[in-house]
């Protein structure tokens, strides 16, 4: 991975960091795995806005992601390593030996023509995906289920991994990219390796107008609003706003707001590490 920069030719190239895109292989990509994704604004069916700073946003279709990885013990070749608009990773078309095409979360490190596999009884290398029961301890890994057959819900985003610290029974301990500690079943499965793009977080669009083409709108604060639009607004001069808060009026910055009840607490051994 690399990082461009630009010679400050304009105030917009002045502070703009791109990314390089030197391991993109293909220019256009696979037809038969698009959708079509329907532009809202902001509105919903009855043109009512309900999410604010939506609008506008070059085009783009819905590359159809494989996160099951449930064809098993059917090796599949990497074809090509693309872009997908929709996500901060990249993405790799890989060719299954029965001629069947799919797109995956592209791992750090895959390049095209290797072969990679998924099941149970597969080696844990790159870009294999396999139950964690199956998984050394220690190892880095990606795509983590949550339930078994679900798919992948954990550690997709560019960069990031989880490391699997230990088992105890019939789960697996995992270090999450939180910094959280939780129990996962053993059956699930998860990849091996960490996520591409991971110089993500070093870049920078440089100018406002590069968020209006990915279809974010200007983000007005609370504070600058009047009190008939925010709980933080109005006051004489540049006042502070009170207690920080949503439109809403709940509480922000150190408000906790997961359900004390949460089934899901049980799994949870350490919660993230506070900003």
């Amino acid at each position: 991975m690399a990082i461009k920069k630009f010679k400050p030719t304009t105030p917009g190239q002045r502070n703009k960091a791109i990314s390089a895109f030197n391991e993109i292989t293909a220019k256009k990509p696979y037809k038969p795995l698009l959708e079509r994704i329907k532009n809202t604004g902001g509105r919903n069916n009855t043109g009512q806005m309900t999410m604010r700073y939506i609008g506008g946003g070059h085009r783009k279709m819905y590359r159809i992601i494989d996160f099951l990885r449930d064809k098993d013990n059917c090796n599949a070749t990497v074809r090509t390593i693309e872009y997908d608009p929709n996500r901060t990773a990249r993405i790799a078309l890989v060719e299954y030996e029965d001629g069947v095409k799919k797109y995956i979360i592209a791992p750090a490190g895959i390049k095209v023509g290797q072969v990679i596999c998924s099941g149970s009884g597969v080696a844990p290398e790159v870009g294999n995906a396999l139950p964690l029961a199956e998984i050394p301890v220690g190892t880095l890994v990606h795509n983590i289920e949550l339930r078994p057959g679900q798919g992948a819900a954990m550690a997709r985003s560019a960069g990031a991994f989880a490391q699997l610290a230990a088992r105890e029974g019939n789960y697996a301990i995992l270090r999450l990219p939180s910094g959280e500690t939780r129990m996962v079943l053993v059956n699930c499965r998860a990849t091996v390796g960490t996520v591409s793009n991971a110089d993500h977080n070093l870049e920078s669009s440089g100018k406002a107008g590069r968020n209006r083409w990915k279809g974010r709108r200007p983000h007005n604060r609370g504070v600058v609003m009047n009190p008939v639009d925010h709980p933080m607004g109005g006051g004489e001069g540049r006042a502070s706003g009170g207690h920080p808060r949503s439109r809403k009026g709940l509480p922000a910055k150190g408000y906790k707001t997961r359900n004390p009840k949460a089934s899901s607490n049980r799994f949870i051994i350490e919660r993230r590490k506070k900003k």
